[in-house]
């Protein structure tokens, strides 16, 4: 797992298992706090669950923080860091998608794997989904090549695009956040009020 492996600081055996046992633990945790429900996760959209729009929120702005940190310690070079160029069209057209996706279907692709080995079927009519877009995707390849190439950035991350200094973007980022998740959780109380005590106990509210 980077940056050890690419150090050579881990062999590829054991880095293949710790990241084999990361992705069992992250698939217990989307278990156990409830993100292979579809009502939790679809909530984000309808305005009862902030529970989604915070963990997001507080996983962007752990690794932000700590990587930011690391780097000021001189214990990682964050301009080492690899990044692929930016393509802003097909980017969104992807996140249109993928967004799309989510609100129907109530999953992911992380959140589908961990509900169908609960043995949820609408989990696996999902990952079927997934499986068609892919292998759609793969044999319509030459039809995209204009879209995939379209919006052509380069390698630019948001602090060079935008021109302000990395501490200052880190700064807003937090407090865009805070300020996140203090409005869903006001309009999630409201929620509340509309929901029975079943469902209430359904979601985990």
């Amino acid at each position: 797992m980077g940056p050890l492996f690419p150090q050579e600081l881990l062999s590829s055996e054991y880095n293949l298992l710790i990241g084999f046992l990361i992705g069992i633990a992250f698939g217990f945790l989307l278990e156990a706090s409830g993100f292979t429900n579809t009502r939790k996760l679809a909530g984000i959209f309808y305005g009862y669950d902030a529970t989604v729009i915070k963990v997001f929120f507080s996983a962007s702005i752990t690794a932000l923080l700590g990587m930011f940190f690391l780097h000021y310690l001189g214990m990682i070079d964050i301009t080492a860091t690899f990044f692929p160029k930016t393509y802003w069209i097909p980017t969104l057209v992807g996140a249109a998608i993928m967004g799309l996706g989510f609100v129907v279907g109530g999953f992911c692709p992380g959140t589908s794997l961990s509900a169908a080995v609960t043995g949820k079927i609408d989990a696996m009519v999902f990952i079927g989904g997934v499986m068609i877009g892919i292998f759609g995707f793969i044999f319509s390849f030459k039809l995209w090549a204009g879209l995939r190439s379209s919006g052509n950035m380069g390698k630019v991350n948001i602090t060079e695009w935008l021109g302000i200094n990395e501490g200052i973007f880190i700064f807003i980022f937090v407090v865009i956040a805070i300020l996140t998740f203090i409005g869903f959780q006001k309009w999630q109380d409201k929620w509340k009020d509309k929901l029975t005590q079943e469902d209430i106990d359904d979601l985990g509210l």
